[in-house]
């Protein structure tokens, strides 16, 4: 069991006042807030040991570069990863993506090859596609969508379409729908093709393990998991990293330069090019240390019994639509919901008054959105240190806000 009130104590911006008003943060899907450890161990590197790494031998040197390798294998420990050295550290989930799809799409794929998306995907699960697909010839194709917010039949269409690439999100920041990795993994290995898993709503929310996921690529942002921003992880299978060449170039990721010609650094680091986020990496890695402290299926059991109060809460309330999966336990801890007569960006606006922070907008997700025939969406999105309390607060400030609006 979570200690929620303990918890909350570590976490200082939980405890300040918006518009006169105690913050509720129901925006966690775009960005967690930051414990005390995490904000301290980047602190302490900035006061104690800051200098850059893998290049000096002084003492500061080398204790910097201690922290970002102990990160690294952090990381690797708490998704599963058998080698460190299968950490890719990035500015991000999008960086990571792209990262995939420059250095292996460029490589592996040729024209006339389809690459497999689906419809709930993020734009970052998206944009770096068409850019190789109009790059390089190939078909996109995407796995629909159900009424519910599921995958509608992809074991039939990776069977019959035979992708050179599956890449799908594990968790949707809309509909919040957990997507069977290992079943897709399975089936699309069995025709050949590589998989590639957006896990940035996964990583704080679900177990993870990537070994056991059996997927070839697994990408992830620390901002969404209680770390820094700036920083992310791009995870994949130590041979299909070898072969692929450099995505960004410079110091740092060579082995040799002459002036014709350079070689390159093993993986990891032939693709971290130049002076990486080196606080952000250490944050990242106290970021890992808080949450197994606590346990992700401890924070799993807890975020799904606030969904279903948070579920029960909204669904009292007349005219409001909740998109996505009803079973807290096919879904993440994301609830996006439109109220009738009311535009997701006026909600957002009278919430805010009520110190109530949602995400209101189609959230980098358009093609989405317009599956389901509406331009933008309110979201709540939960973390473990969210309370029953605050859905309170959120529903009270829905009615508040019919009343004001006249709905």
């Amino acid at each position: 069991m979570l200690d929620v009130q303990k918890i909350r104590r570590d976490f200082p911006i939980l405890h300040r006042k918006v518009h006169g008003k105690p913050l509720v943060y129901l925006d966690n899907a775009a960005t967690t807030q930051k414990p005390r450890p995490v904000i301290d161990a980047v602190s302490k590197y900035y006061e104690e040991y800051n200098a850059n790494v893998h290049r000096g031998i002084h003492t500061l040197a080398e204790e910097a570069t201690a922290a970002y390798e102990d990160a690294r294998q952090r990381v690797a420990q708490f998704i599963g990863a058998r080698n460190p050295a299968e950490i890719i550290f990035t500015r991000g989930t999008t960086e990571a993506i792209n990262l995939a799809a420059y250095s292996w799409g460029e490589k592996f794929l040729k024209k006339g090859d389809t690459i497999l998306l689906t419809l709930m995907e993020h734009h970052s699960n998206l944009v770096p596609w068409q850019l190789l697909a109009q790059r390089k010839g190939l078909n996109l194709e995407f796995i629909p969508v159900t009424a519910e917010g599921y995958l509608e039949d992809p074991e039939g269409m990776i069977r019959r379409l035979q992708p050179k690439l599956v890449a799908f999100a594990h968790v949707s920041n809309v509909l919040g729908t957990v997507n069977p990795v290992q079943k897709l993994a399975k089936v699309s290995h069995e025709v050949g093709a590589t998989v590639l898993v957006d896990g940035a709503q996964a990583v704080s929310h679900l177990p993870v393990n990537v070994a056991d996921l059996d997927c070839d690529f697994y990408a992830f942002s620390s901002h969404k998991m209680m770390g820094p921003t700036g920083v992310g992880v791009l995870w994949g299978r130590a041979k299909i990293l070898k072969e692929m060449p450099p995505f960004l170039s410079g110091g740092e990721m060579i082995r040799e330069v002459f002036l014709r010609e350079s070689s390159f650094k093993d993986v990891p680091y032939k693709f971290e090019a130049g002076t990486p986020s080196i606080a952000q990496v250490i944050g990242l890695g106290a970021a890992v240390d808080y949450l197994s402290e606590l346990g992700i299926e401890n924070i799993r059991r807890y975020e799904e019994g606030l969904l279903e109060y948070a579920f029960k809460k909204l669904e009292a309330i007349p005219g409001l639509t909740i998109y996505g999966p009803r079973n807290s336990g096919d879904r993440g801890g994301v609830i996006a919901f439109n109220v009738a007569g009311i535009h997701p960006h006026d909600l957002a606006t009278v919430l805010d008054q009520d110190g109530v922070a949602i995400r209101s907008g189609n959230h980098c997700a358009m093609p989405l959105h317009a599956h389901f025939k509406i331009n933008a969406s309110a979201r709540a999105s939960f973390a473990f240190y969210n309370t029953a309390a605050e859905v309170d607060v959120l529903t009270e400030s829905i009615e508040g806000a019919k009343k004001v609006f006249k709905v």
